[in-house]
């Protein structure tokens, strides 16, 4: 039986550099409209999907505080 690549093994995923390499972060990758995210310590485990405008807007909450 062939293997089947992860869902989102192929996308570019990003990692803050404000994480220092400590590897308690997310990491960030984008596919068509969505904005998508994952633990950078569980990346097979789940992954959140964003609209833009949802994306946008909790960028701004946690700017905000």
């Amino acid at each position: 039986m062939p293997v089947q690549p992860a869902p989102y093994s192929t996308l570019v995923w990003r990692k803050s550099s404000a994480s220092a390499g400590a590897g308690e972060c997310v990491e960030v990758a984008t596919s068509g409209q969505a904005v998508l995210t994952r633990d950078s310590r569980a990346q097979a485990g789940p992954v959140l999907a964003f609209t833009t405008s949802q994306w946008l807007g909790l960028l701004q909450r946690i700017k905000n505080g």
